[in-house]
């Protein structure tokens, strides 16, 4: 995981949003390999092994194949200049490669991606029961079909994606009514988050 990731991570047990702190053993460049995650309300600790964070819980089935490619998640989130985290959802994370390959310089969080997706130069993997991201953190959000059936993953994708940004959901659930909604299938969603009404 990239340490700069630390700033944009919350803990997922039942209490008010927190920062969380990290305690590297060791590092490759800005990557952190091995390591701890602690939350100071809780006490919760999160170990980092081989760049990936696991928070526990228990994680949505992979439910089929997503039909979002790099392609069109890159047109989806419709983003200009490098910099700052996007966040991958699901089953979707299998095209970070091409993802990262068309938006150089942007950080990817792959969180549950499908067995065999790794971190790399350009991708942290965190697994996680409920989405461990902070409110208004990521340049935008994607959630794939296996986890977008849960509202509860759609609310927290939600309130992770910055002000004014996209969050892209494959679902058959309805967006929520305060999302400006860009385009619409009868299983996808694309929708920017107002600044004025979400900003904390």
């Amino acid at each position: 995981m990239f340490i700069e990731l630390t700033d944009h991570l919350k803990c997922i047990a039942d209490h008010a949003e927190q920062f969380v702190v990290l305690l590297p053993d060791r590092m490759d460049g800005r990557r952190v390999m091995a390591g701890t995650v602690g939350c100071p309300v809780c006490g919760t600790v999160v170990p980092v092994v081989e760049g990936e964070m696991d928070f526990g819980g228990p994680i949505a089935p992979m439910a089929g194949q997503t039909s979002l490619t790099a392609e069109t998640i890159v047109t989806f989130l419709g983003l200009d200049g490098p910099g700052g985290f996007i966040a991958i959802v699901g089953g979707a994370g299998e095209s970070a490669a091409g993802v990262s390959s068309l938006m150089p310089g942007a950080r990817l969080v792959l969180v549950n991606p499908p067995p065999g997706v790794t971190g790399s130069e350009t991708t942290s993997v965190v697994r996680a029961g409920r989405l461990p991201i902070k409110a208004s953190s990521m340049r935008g959000v994607v959630v794939s079909a296996d986890h977008g059936a849960d509202p509860a993953w759609v609310t927290a994708a939600v309130e992770a994606g910055l002000p004014g940004n996209r969050v892209v959901v494959e679902s058959t659930l309805s967006p929520p009514d305060h999302l400006e909604v860009l385009a619409r299938t009868d299983h996808l969603w694309v929708a920017r988050k107002p600044v004025a009404t979400l900003r904390r």
